[in-house]
């Protein structure tokens, strides 16, 4: 790929993985609008990495306070940091077998601007309702295994192309009475497990074959890029919530949505 591509995949990987409007859509679709080949696995394994590193880098600090909750029985002013880890790991179960029962399914005939467009509509229409009309009561740290497992199951969702990771808990946390904040949080933590795993198992897939020396820079140009720029939305979406609601992004899904189902038209 040129220099320009990467940097363009890199932007958008950064962009999107952490908003509620489907990375994977924005991926897939930038080099069908384009006419540009597929970017391969070593550019998908570079710029999730990214993203992986920029999470892992913001809630540095609160990782930091759970894992020592953990071992060392809670914290004052914390009660829900001891729990915060295990309720992680339960939230991961429910992707992770889905991805094992309908992985073929996910990397076919699910990647087609059809499904994209559907799925961007209707996750885009499910978190306006849920953000409209969810509550505003509960905390990050009042989350309980009942309310993980629901959060798991919604991010097994995610994984049709179009619906957003993030997009898809954040409406299951506005459901369940959480407020915009707390929700996002908990979506952007809950990508670290699956975000590792992923990486990991992709990984492994790129060094079962080969993997020119001459790639290395570009790759390492795509990883920093969209770690500096998942970073830098992180911050900015949860500066937002603070103050605002989503409905922006439901209006933003519902175009995309409509105008890659005209292009999806014969």
């Amino acid at each position: 790929m040129q220099p320009l591509q990467l940097i363009l995949v890199a932007l958008v990987q950064g962009l999107t993985e952490y908003l509620p409007i489907s990375s994977t859509a924005h991926t897939i679709l930038l080099p069908r609008l384009f006419g540009w080949p597929d970017h391969g696995l070593a550019v998908d394994v570079a710029a999730n990495t990214g993203t992986l590193l920029a999470v892992t880098a913001y809630f540095r600090k609160d990782l930091a306070v759970y894992v020592r909750a953990l071992f060392r029985g809670g914290e004052a002013g914390d009660p829900g940091a001891r729990r915060m880890i295990p309720l992680l790991a339960l939230a991961s179960l429910p992707v992770l077998v889905a991805g094992i029962v309908a992985g073929d399914w996910i990397a076919g005939d699910a990647r087609t601007p059809g499904v994209i467009a559907w799925a961007t509509i209707g996750f885009g229409l499910l978190l306006g309702v849920a953000d409209r009309w969810g509550a505003q009561e509960r905390r990050l740290e009042q989350v309980n295994w009942r309310n993980a497992l629901v959060f798991g199951l919604a991010q097994a969702t995610a994984l049709i192309p179009g619906a957003s990771r993030a997009g898809v808990v954040i409406s299951a946390g506005r459901l369940l009475g959480f407020d915009r904040e707390s929700s996002a949080r908990f979506a952007f933590l809950l990508a670290l497990p699956v975000g590792v795993f992923v990486a990991g198992k992709d990984s492994l897939d790129l060094l079962s074959g080969t993997l020119p020396l001459s790639q290395l820079p570009s790759l390492l140009l795509v990883a920093a890029l969209s770690a500096v720029v998942g970073y830098l939305v992180i911050g900015g979406l949860l500066g937002w919530l603070r103050r605002r609601g989503l409905q922006v992004f439901v209006g933003y899904r519902l175009v995309l949505g409509t105008v890659l189902l005209m292009l999806s038209q014969p």
